[in-house]
């Protein structure tokens, strides 16, 4: 740490305790707990809400900056940096009171969430409709001997399918039922490219092939005959934690 620009956290002897006294200072009720990369440079804000983790901190090295980032099942919802480590206390304690992005981003303009985040916010459906969407849109800017394209429509055209969050890993497409990372991979689809067939997996970088196809509306009706009788509608949460 570079004590020129974070004389405030040399004095405090790390960011945690700078954050712990810059709080109590401004009469901010939070609570400071470990950050990834170490006390001297990273730090993390409690959250009071189950599904928020903590909000991430840590500084710059070059020129004096707090970046911070809010991750809630699996999915990074708020980003930002500011040199104003009153501005990251107001941040940690409205990401940790449940703020919604739309009050954060309007009380603190240094944060930053994007479509994909506030789709979340909305709910799992809000979240697989926009990664349909977006990844419709991509599929159209491949070019034809991937077979990618085709294969994004037939899927998409399935509705047990469409119901899953869509992914692509190398080419490969992979339906998940959960909508953070990690995912929890039901099945997967290798394009055909150059007239070879389509294969379907287990997951994008599983080596083991489940069967093959010579159409992309075979291997989606392939893939759909090893879905889980009962499986539904992708759900909110990762494979390691729903809900």
């Amino acid at each position: 740490m570079d004590s020129d620009l974070y004389p405030d956290l040399a004095a405090a002897g790390s960011l945690a305790a700078a954050l712990e006294q810059l709080a109590a200072e401004l009469d901010v009720d939070l609570t400071v707990v470990p950050g990834d990369w170490g006390p001297l440079a990273s730090a993390g804000i409690a959250s009071s809400v189950p599904e928020r983790k903590p909000l991430s901190v840590h500084i710059g090295a070059e020129s004096r900056w707090f970046g911070v980032s809010g991750w809630s099942r699996g999915v990074e919802l708020i980003t930002g940096a500011t040199p104003d480590l009153a501005g990251v206390v107001r941040a940690g304690a409205a990401w940790g009171r449940g703020r919604s992005l739309r009050d954060l981003r309007a009380e603190l303009s240094f944060l930053r969430a994007g479509e994909r985040a506030e789709a979340h916010e909305r709910g799992p459906a809000a979240v697989v409709e926009l990664q349909w969407r977006t990844m419709r849109e991509q599929a159209t800017e491949e070019p034809d001997s991937t077979g990618f394209g085709e294969l994004v429509e037939a899927a998409h055209a399935e509705p047990r399918l469409r119901q899953l969050y869509v992914f692509s890993s190398h080419w490969t497409l992979g339906f998940s039922s959960c909508t953070g990372y990690p995912f929890r991979n039901e099945v997967a689809i290798v394009p055909s490219h150059y007239g070879s067939p389509f294969r379907l997996k287990k997951h994008p970088l599983s080596d083991d092939v489940l069967g093959e196809a010579a159409t992309a509306e075979e291997a989606v009706a392939l893939a759909v005959s090893h879905l889980p009788s009962d499986l539904g509608p992708a759900v909110a949460g990762t494979a390691e934690h729903d809900g």
